[in-house]
């Protein structure tokens, strides 16, 4: 006859985990940090207003061919601008992009116009500009807002103007260039020793 031996395994209990306290990471948990960790650090300072407000007009990759074959390289077009009758156009031209930003920064700055407006913050007389292919035309308005397009109305805004109207006369459509012909066109209500 055999002997059967039989062994019984006790059930496991469940395992026990402590209470959850201060939300989880989505909720930021106590004092603002995941997990309900406090925050030693105390609150964040608030950022300082930049100096100028900008805006990317255009930004492209650009190749160079040399002897060992294609350098890349990016291209960049801002318009920078203090809504108080300043604004500036710069290009910059780096392998990395931030670069090709600050160096279009600096050129911006270099080229600053400060520009004589009425106080109903527009210009004081019809304009006309040309620059390579593009032919621009602003004309004083009161009270219809900024009636321009493509990179003028970038141009316009960031100078302060608030009552223009303008028109690209020529069949152009590089933003750099009608840029180009809005900072020509406003150059002529630009203070003498600026």
């Amino acid at each position: 006859m055999e002997k059967t031996t039989t062994t019984t395994t006790a059930a496991r209990e469940p395992r026990k985990f402590p209470p959850r306290t201060g939300g989880g990471a989505s909720r930021g948990g106590a004092g603002g940090r995941p997990g309900g960790r406090p925050d030693r650090r105390g609150p964040r300072p608030e950022r300082a207003k930049p100096e100028f407000e900008q805006k990317m007009l255009s930004i492209r990759r650009v190749t160079r061919v040399v002897s060992g074959g294609r350098r890349f390289s990016f291209s960049v077009v801002l318009a920078i601008g203090d809504k108080k009758g300043s604004m500036g156009l710069g290009i910059g031209k780096a392998g990395d992009t931030t670069l090709a930003i600050q160096k279009a920064f600096n050129d911006a700055k270099k080229n600053m116009l400060k520009l004589r407006l009425n106080k109903r913050g527009t210009i004081p007389h019809d304009v006309k500009a040309k620059y390579k292919a593009a032919r621009v035309m602003l004309m004083p308005n009161t009270g219809r807002g900024v009636v321009v397009g493509s990179a003028m109305r970038v141009m316009v805004e960031l100078a302060g103007i608030t009552d223009i109207t303008g028109r690209v006369i020529s069949g152009s459509k590089d933003k750099l260039n009608i840029a180009q012909a809005t900072m020509k066109a406003l150059s002529i209500f630009k203070y003498a020793n600026k």
